[in-house]
C-alpha cells in the first residue's frame, strides 16, 4: 500500500500545481478583459465556452474515477499485489476505457 502512495504522491503534486497555474491565468485573463472593455458578446461567449468547458470536464472525470475504481476493486478481485505489472496494466486499461467511454459520450448528439 505504501509503495503506491509513494507513486501517487508525486502525481497529485503536479495536478495540484498545474490547477494553480490556471486558476492564476483564468484571473489574468479575466482582469485584462475588464480592464481593455471587451464588448458584452465576447465576454458572454467567453463565459458560455468556459462553463461548457467545466461541464465536459466533470463528465470526463466522473467517467475516468469511475472505471478506476473499478479497475481497483478488479485489481482486489484477483488478488493482484502492488508489485504485480498487471496491477498497473489493469489501472491503465481502466482510465483507457474511462476516456473511450468519455469520447463515445460526447459524440452522441445531445437529446
Amino acid at each position: 500500500m505504501f509503495d503506491i502512495l509513494a507513486i501517487l504522491i508525486p502525481f497529485f503534486l503536479a495536478a495540484c500545481i498545474v490547477v494553480v497555474v490556471r486558476i492564476v491565468v483564468e484571473a489574468r485573463l479575466r482582469r485584462r478583459l475588464a480592464e481593455t472593455h471587451a464588448t458584452e458578446d465576447l465576454v458572454h461567449s467567453l463565459a458560455a465556452a468556459d462553463h461548457e468547458f467545466r461541464r465536459q470536464s466533470s463528465l470526463r472525470w466522473g467517467l475516468v474515477l469511475v472505471a478506476m475504481g473499478l479497475g481497483f476493486g478488479a485489481i482486489d478481485l484477483f488478488g493482484l499485489d502492488a508489485k504485480d505489472p498487471a496491477a498497473f496494466g489493469l489501472l491503465f486499461a481502466a482510465a483507457g476505457v474511462g476516456s473511450l467511454a468519455y469520447h463515445f459520450a460526447r459524440r452522441r448528439p445531445p437529446a
